[in-house]
């Protein structure tokens, strides 16, 4: 096993359903990834090893920041993504 298979962003996940929860019908695959990209390089990590520790340290105003921040980045993601398209 890798040491990468070990750990995970947890903004990975709230990137991804700051996603899903802003969804339009337009939206394809690739333009999706783009900006689940691009979301996440504006927004820090934070690595954790098992889910179980982010939930039970993570202070429910913490929590709701970071979904906030998600939210915030997903939809300045899609407009840059929007923008810059090839």
């Amino acid at each position: 096993m890798s040491l990468r298979d070990a750990i995970d962003n947890f903004y990975e996940r709230l990137v991804q359903d700051a996603i899903n929860a802003t969804r339009e019908e337009a939206d394809t695959a690739d333009y999706l990834a783009d900006v689940m990209c691009v979301a996440l390089n504006r927004l820090p990590p934070r690595y954790y090893r098992h889910p179980i520790d982010m939930m039970f340290y993570l202070a429910d105003d913490e929590l709701k920041g970071m979904k906030e921040k998600s939210l915030d980045a997903v939809k300045t993601a899609r407009d840059f993504v929007r923008e810059h398209q090839r």
